[in-house]
């Protein structure tokens, strides 16, 4: 058998590119081949099959956009609460060390009352549902096999998947009733710590509202003693009323920045909740309802219990005194139902008689 010179180049080619393969391996980290098996992967997905559409093609290209803020998200999770545990301390602290003295020398008995009341409540309220919200477990599906109904297969985590139920990329696993992952708290947003949540961020509100609304004329007193320009000479401030001025200025205009901001995500909330629906659900029943009215037909959430009963529901309000002990107070009652199963009303009706 004779050797053909096209023959002994392609064996020679051949050669070639498995020495130079393995030299490469031997030299690039793992890492980085890891990364560069993840994008090749990428690129072919986007031309495997003729089921690819535009999300896929987009979901694709954005991948390692995702991940890296699902990195950094998870990682920075501490430091955001750090960030909003100072934050409001240094608001407290200043109240009673600033604020205080000013009122107990300058308003009424009534006045005086109604601020020591009002702000207590405010600042136990905001503290005991951030720490549960940020503690406690928003609930997870159950990893073992059991009887309980699902509606898909989370691609993630290959595990049923209830209704209502959506993977976490920061969490890296499935969330019940998931609303979303929030980075204030470090944790995902779901359907047993979801009431912490949106009971903090009212009661946050609530409280930087009233900061800046009480605070008003003196926010404008310590402003005009720091701003103004004097034709004459200007008054001597000691180094303590300057502090206590500048206090003043930061408590005001951090209250009112977080009360506005604070304050559209509570409405935004608020309107999901009467809608029962979650952050996450609000987008899925846009498309289908645009998908339904494209065939003549009408979507309609099969959560949505009424709006008042949609609240009741939330809160877990079983008879007319837990509006006051379950809403006005704190409480850790667990909430209504187990988060794997949820009762379907096509007419709406009483969940929960009260």
């Amino acid at each position: 058998m004779r050797w053909c010179p096209s023959s002994v180049l392609y064996l020679l080619r051949c050669a070639w590119l498995q020495l130079y393969t393995r030299r490469g391996r031997n030299r690039l980290p793992l890492w980085i081949r890891e990364k560069w098996a993840y994008v090749r992967l990428l690129v072919q997905s986007l031309y495997f099959n003729s089921l690819t559409d535009s999300d896929v093609v987009f979901d694709s290209i954005f991948e390692p956009v995702f991940w890296t803020v699902d990195y950094v998200t998870r990682w920075f999770g501490l430091v955001f609460v750090f960030l909003v545990v100072i934050l409001v301390s240094s608001c407290v602290v200043i109240a009673y060390v600033v604020l205080l003295p000013l009122v107990l020398n300058t308003y009424s008995p009534a006045w005086i009352v109604w601020h020591l009341c009002y702000g207590n409540w405010i600042i136990i309220m905001i503290g005991f549902h951030y720490y549960k919200a940020t503690k406690t477990s928003p609930g997870f599906p159950p990893t073992e096999k059991n009887d309980s109904p699902f509606v898909a297969v989370c691609k993630k985590c290959i595990m049923p998947k209830p209704a209502r139920t959506h993977h976490c990329g920061i969490c890296n696993r499935c969330i019940l009733k998931m609303d979303h992952h929030c980075p204030w708290l470090n944790n995902c947003v779901g359907h047993s710590n979801h009431r912490y949540f949106f009971s903090f961020c009212l009661f946050m509100t609530l409280g930087c509202v009233y900061c800046s609304i009480s605070g008003r004329n003196l926010f404008l007193d310590a402003y005009n003693a720091l701003e103004t320009n004097y034709q004459t000479s200007a008054p001597v401030y000691t180094f303590k009323e300057k502090m206590i001025n500048k206090s003043i200025i930061y408590m005001w205009v951090l209250t009112s920045t977080v009360g506005v901001a604070l304050g559209a995500l509570t409405i935004w909330h608020a309107v999901l909740i009467s809608r029962g629906e979650t952050s996450i659900e609000r987008h899925i029943n846009s498309k289908e309802k645009k998908r339904m009215a494209k065939r003549g037909k009408v979507y309609r959430n099969p959560f949505n219990y009424g709006r008042l009963n949609n609240w009741k529901v939330f809160f877990g309000v079983e008879k007319r005194s837990h509006w006051v002990t379950r809403v006005l107070l704190p409480s850790g009652h667990a909430p209504h139902g187990d988060g794997l199963t949820w009762d379907v009303f096509p007419v709406k009706k009483d969940l929960i008689p009260v």
